[in-house]
């Protein structure tokens, strides 16, 4: 009898029973999705932290990020990027309040709040937009910076004057220093910003599926769980990305 107990227990145990990581399959790829991701992301930010760190000079965030939609030539240093992260923030609190309602079944709260993350992810991403094009315009892009009898005029306006006074400023160290954070700086946020596009498109279709009345189906609304943890992870990457590019 108790042989026949155990064999019993180990057929249960091996026949595809309760996982001893109380997780469903699921969110666990998701979690190894993340994983994966926040290495790339830390590849490149560890890689921009190094070539700054053995630059001589660097561009003041406070000289390169002050402009404002609609404000003219108002200096308003980091004023708009302070918006963009505040709308994504705002953006992962309904996608917490979106989760919440899935829990307890609530298919108009759902798609209420879902309907909001993905104004925001949609404002976060024009914004973006918008500065990139205002940069473009400043002369701003990957590898424009390369030959200083061109870019000299345009570049040395990114520099505070303690900065521009350092003799390593005037041996070409700006230039390259400028070159070295455009690069770094449109390939990171770009970067970001295809995860943000993404998640908005994957938040569209949970927003359809939860109108159809899919995950009613289906019983549990887990997959909205799945992208909310997606969505905190991008928000979460953009505060080191706002860090590492506009505060140091």
């Amino acid at each position: 009898m108790a042989q026949a107990t155990a064999a019993n227990a180990e057929r249960k145990v091996w026949s595809g029973g309760r996982s001893p990581f109380n997780v469903s399959y699921g969110k666990m790829m998701m979690w190894f999705f993340l994983l994966s991701d926040a290495f790339t992301f830390g590849s490149f930010l560890i890689s921009y932290g190094t070539t700054r760190f053995f630059s001589a000079v660097w561009p003041d965030p406070n000289k390169v990020f002050h402009a404002f939609p609609f404000m003219g030539e108002a200096n308003l240093p980091l004023l708009f990027v302070s918006l963009m992260t505040f709308i994504l923030i705002m953006s992962s609190v309904t996608m917490v309040l979106a989760v919440h309602a899935g829990h307890y079944g609530d298919r108009k709260g759902v798609i209420k709040w879902l309907l909001f993350t993905i104004i925001g992810g949609i404002c976060f991403l024009s914004c973006q937009a918008w500065e990139w094009t205002h940069l473009s315009h400043q002369g701003a892009w990957w590898g424009s910076f390369t030959d200083i009898n061109t870019a000299k005029e345009t570049f040395e306006h990114f520099f505070n004057s303690k900065t521009i006074d350092n003799p390593a400023f005037k041996t070409g160290a700006g230039l390259q220093a400028t070159h070295d954070f455009y690069n770094y700086f449109f390939t990171i946020t770009g970067f970001h910003g295809g995860h943000v596009l993404s998640g908005v498109v994957f938040l569209i279709i949970a927003l359809i599926n939860t109108v159809n009345g899919t995950y009613d189906k289906r019983g549990h609304y887990e997959m909205i769980e799945k992208i909310g943890l997606y969505w905190h992870f991008v928000d979460l990457v953009w505060v080191f990305v706002f860090t590492c590019f506009y505060l140091l």
